[in-house]
C-alpha cells in the first residue's frame, strides 16, 4: 500500500477523540502517524479540524450510543462551518460496520481495528470519490505488517507498545473477539524495534499492551518468544527505566513470566490481573476457565518471590446469576487479597455476547453490592497511600501539570505523584518525600540533597 501524499490534503487538521482502554491510546497514536504521511497534522481544537475521528471502544457501558451522542455534538459545533471528514474508528465501528453509516449520514468513514492499516487510501478515496465507505475486515497481519514501516514517533517519558491483540477466550460477557477478532502475537523482533524506536524518542518507560498480553507467544525458527522473552530483551537496554504490562489473565499467567519479578530490576511490582468474580460458580458461567482457588495460588507465587508485589484486578458485580452467598465470596476475596487500584462496576450486557439475554439482577441490590466492595477496595487503596507518608519514593516524571509549576509522576505502583519542580525534571526518575494524600494521588517535595534532580 502507498503512503502518497495528496495535494489536497496537504495541510489538513485531524482531531482524534479516544474512548477507551490503553490499547485504543496506541492506536490512536499510530493512526496518527500514518495519517501525517498524506498531509494532517494534529490539532487539539475541534473548530480548526478538518477531519474529526472519534476512536472508541465497545466495552464501555452504552458504547454505541455514546458515540451518536458525539457525533451529535460534532455536528453543532460545525452547524455554521465547512462540515468535517468524519470517522468512526475502534471497536464500536467493528461491531457496527455499515449500520452506522445507514443510521448518521453525518458519519462519512467507518474503520474497524484491524483496518487501520488502510486508512489512508480510505481517506484518499473518499476525497476523490465522495462516496461513503465501511472497512472492518480483520486483518491484523496486514495490519501491523504496514505499521512497522512508520515509526512510532510518539515522544512520551511512558509509551504504549502493542505486543499482541485479539481474544481467543471467549469470556460471556465480552465483545472482544468479535471487535478484535482472535488472538494475534507481533513478530519477536518488529516489537523491539518499535521499542527501541520508542526509547530514542524518549521513553523511559514501556507498557506491553494486549487484549491478553500475557498469552503473547510468537514462533520462529524452531523457538517460540514469549512475554518474558520480551521482559528479558527490554531489560538490557539501559535509557529504559521500567517495564510494565496490561492487560493479563489468569490463564496465562505461567511460571516464567512469574518468575521475571524475581529476576528483573526493571518489572514493576505492580501486578493487574483481572478476575471479575470470587465465585467459582459465577467464573464458570462468565466461562473464565480458571477458579478463585488457581489465582489465589498465582498471588502466593507471585509475593513468595517479590515481597513488594501488589495485585489490582477487575470486579462484575451482579453477574446474572450472582446469589448473596457468590458475592460475598467476591468480598472475602478482596479483603483476603487487599487489592489496590482496582476497578469494579455493576454488569451490564453487550449485543452479541452469550450474556446479553440472561436475566439481570434488580438494580437496587446490584447499587448495594457495588457500593459494598468498593468501600473496601478504596479503604485498600487509601491505607496503601498513607504508608508512602513520610517515605520517600522513586517517582519517574512524566509531565508538567497545565498551567501550573507544579509536575507529575508515578510510582512503582502507577499512584499518581504531585510536586514543584522544574519542567527539566520531565523524563527522571527522582526521590520524593511525600507528605500528605488522599485516595488517587500522593503528594509531596523533592527530597533534600537529591542528586538525581540536580
Amino acid at each position: 500500500m502507498g503512503l502518497r501524499k495528496n495535494p489536497n490534503n496537504m495541510n489538513q487538521k485531524i482531531f482524534i477523540k479516544t474512548f477507551g482502554c490503553q490499547m485504543n491510546e496506541y492506536d490512536s497514536n499510530r493512526i496518527f502517524d500514518s495519517v501525517k504521511k498524506i498531509g494532517f497534522d494534529k490539532t487539539e481544537h475541534y473548530e480548526d479540524a478538518n477531519c474529526y475521528l472519534l476512536n472508541t471502544c465497545h466495552i464501555r457501558d452504552k458504547a454505541k450510543e455514546k458515540v451518536y451522542h458525539e457525533i451529535g455534538r460534532v455536528k453543532k459545533m460545525f452547524r455554521s462551518k465547512k462540515k468535517p471528514l468524519v470517522i468512526i474508528a475502534g471497536c464500536v465501528a467493528q461491531a457496527e460496520n455499515d449500520e452506522m453509516l445507514k443510521r448518521e449520514p453525518y458519519i462519512d468513514l467507518v474503520i474497524g481495528p484491524q483496518a487501520y492499516h488502510k486508512i489512508n487510501d480510505t481517506i484518499l478515496n473518499f476525497t476523490r470519490k465522495k462516496k461513503k465507505i465501511e472497512e472492518t475486515e480483520f486483518d491484523a497481519v496486514s495490519k501491523f505488517e504496514y505499521l512497522s514501516k512508520i515509526k512510532n514517533k510518539v515522544s512520551k517519558v511512558s509509551s504504549f507498545l502493542t505486543i499482541q491483540e485479539g481474544c481467543d477466550k471467549f469470556c460471556s460477557f465480552c465483545v472482544v473477539p468479535y471487535t478484535r477478532g482472535p488472538e494475534y502475537s507481533r513478530p519477536f523482533n518488529k516489537i523491539i524495534s518499535e521499542a527501541e524506536s520508542l526509547i530514542k524518542n524518549g521513553a523511559k518507560e514501556i507498557i506491553l499492551l494486549g487484549q491478553n498480553v500475557n498469552a503473547y507467544s510468537f514462533k520462529e525458527k524452531m523457538r517460540e518468544y514469549r512475554i518474558s522473552d520480551l521482559i528479558k530483551k527490554l531489560e538490557t537496554y539501559n535509557e529504559l527505566k521500567r517495564i510494565r504490562y496490561t492487560t493479563s489473565h489468569p490463564r496465562d499467567m505461567t511460571d516464567d513470566l512469574i518468575e521475571c519479578y524475581s529476576t528483573s530490576t526493571k518489572l514493576m511490582p505492580l501486578v493487574h490481573l483481572p478476575i471479575q468474580s470470587g465465585s467459582n460458580k459465577i467464573l464458570k458461567l462468565m466461562n473464565r476457565k480458571h477458579t478463585v482457588e488457581k489465582y489465589i495460588e498465582i498471588y502466593e507465587k507471585l509475593v513468595k518471590i517479590n515481597s513488594e508485589i501488589k495485585f489490582s484486578s477487575d470486579f462484575i458485580i451482579s453477574y446474572p446469576g450472582e446469589t448473596d452467598d457468590d458475592f460475598n465470596e467476591t468480598l472475602n476475596l478482596v479483603k483476603k487479597i487487599k487489592f489496590i487500584n482496582s476497578f469494579s462496576f455493576i454488569f451490564s450486557p453487550r449485543p452479541g455476547t452469550k450474556a446479553s439475554n440472561l436475566k439481570q439482577i434488580d438494580k437496587e441490590i446490584s447499587k448495594e453490592r457495588l457500593l459494598k466492595i468498593q468501600d473496601h477496595l478504596f479503604k485498600f487503596q487509601l491505607n496503601m497511600n498513607q504508608s508512602f507518608i513520610d517515605k520517600s519514593i522513586d517517582v519517574l516524571v512524566e509531565n508538567q501539570i497545565s498551567g501550573q509549576k507544579k509536575l507529575f509522576g508515578r510510582n512503582q505502583y502507577m499512584n499518581s505523584v504531585i510536586f514543584e519542580g522544574n519542567k527539566n525534571l520531565i523524563g527522571k526518575n527522582i526521590n520524593i518525600k511525600i507528605e500528605h494524600v488522599n485516595q488517587n494521588s500522593l503528594f509531596g517535595k523533592i527530597e533534600k540533597n537529591n542528586k538525581r534532580a540536580a
